[in-house]
């Protein structure tokens, strides 16, 4: 590289470092945190006295997800704790209130699934199962231990990492956030949960609880757990709203989506013609195919892809023709087609030209009939 380039190449190496570092002391904040040390049984404590009134000292905020470890997984966290494997530290927020009864409490940023499985098994409602190591154990609660070995569960530590009081809500939703977002612990839906909760969500999670839109779209009782029907219905609106607009990742675009919702979302005004689109087309639906969102007559869970499909191409082709009528027999004929399984078959499913080949097939479908 002749040296005059070499030279140019240097600055410009030099500029973009120093925009970067400038970028990094932008965004740094320095959050305070103490690091705590508590026995189990302590812990415990802390969190089941008061939780039925929330008034416990350590509590589970409403943005944190619903507590979804099967058997095996709180089996295998008691016996990591029993043979001394080193436990990940919990991190919980001490959060200001107004209220005196409820000022300093704790709240957990991450961990709820670690501390409820300790008060599940000191409380002697789990029954350790599918265990390894201590395949003995299987069965077994925690009174069945010998009393040595309860004691010395009880006195066995966790540690902590305890925001102060300086955190602000933001920076525990950010932190919330980015510690549950490095693997697959959290769905995208229960993440949102946890980063934009407020009135849109619990409008989202309203219309994802409608009797009919359940028995049109069975999912597996895992799936529920996982809140997939708030994960269908967020992405119909998506869709609805501005399908052609959509480019490969659906989480960035269904989150993008919702962060456009207005910062006070009403659900009398801003949801109501929502809620009118969402019952319009389940209506048509239920009265149009056969099977709802299903394959067919047998099948007990719905394909994502297809209830996409199916839902925001109705809801367009109600749009164009708002007095568009039903006929199951034209529908039956081209919805369980081959032509239309191949649309929403898994492979490149959300590809940007298949998203809009699917919807527009059901909507040019309909208007057609």
């Amino acid at each position: 590289m002749p040296a005059n380039q070499q030279e140019e190449f240097e600055a410009t190496k030099k500029h973009g470092q120093a925009e970067a570092e400038e970028q990094i002391r932008l965004h740094s904040r320095v959050v305070d945190y103490a690091i705590r040390e508590y026995p189990i049984e302590v812990l415990v404590e802390k969190y089941t006295t008061g939780i039925v009134d929330d008034t416990n000292d350590i509590f589970v905020p409403d943005y944190q997800r619903d507590f979804v470890w099967n058997p095996k997984q709180r089996s295998r966290f008691i016996e990591s704790v029993l043979i001394g494997l080193p436990i990940p530290y919990l991190f919980v927020a001490d959060v200001s209130s107004e209220d005196e009864e409820k000022d300093g409490r704790l709240e957990i940023v991450d961990g709820t699934q670690r501390i409820r499985t300790l008060a599940e098994f000191l409380q002697n409602e789990l029954v350790l199962s599918e265990l390894d190591k201590l395949a003995l154990l299987n069965g077994m609660r925690f009174s069945d231990l010998l009393p040595s070995r309860q004691r010395r569960f009880k006195r066995s530590t966790i540690r902590l990492i305890e925001l102060t009081e300086h955190a602000d809500e933001e920076t525990r939703r950010d932190m919330f956030d980015r510690i549950n977002s490095g693997g697959e612990r959290l769905n995208p839906m229960e993440t949102r949960r946890g980063v934009r909760s407020g009135k849109f969500i619990e409008f989202i999670e309203a219309m994802a609880a409608n009797p009919k839109f359940r028995t049109l779209a069975p999912l597996s009782p895992a799936s529920i757990k996982r809140r997939d029907y708030d994960e269908l219905a967020v992405r119909f609106f998506a869709y609805a709203d501005r399908y052609e607009k959509f480019d490969r990742r659906v989480i960035d675009f269904v989150n993008d989506y919702i962060d456009g919702q207005p910062v006070n979302f009403d659900p009398t005004t801003d949801g109501q013609p929502l809620k009118e689109k969402w019952e319009t087309m389940l209506a048509f639906v239920e009265t149009s195919f056969e099977h709802g969102f299903k394959k067919g007559p047998n099948n007990k869970k719905t394909p994502r892809v297809r209830f996409e499909a199916i839902a925001v191409g109705t809801a367009l082709a109600l749009q164009v023709k708002p007095g568009l009528k039903s006929n199951k027999a034209k529908t039956t004929a081209w919805a369980y087609g081959a032509d239309f399984n191949n649309l929403v078959a898994s492979d490149g499913a959300n590809s940007k030209p298949r998203v809009k080949a699917r919807i527009e097939f059901v909507r040019d479908k309909l208007l057609a009939q």
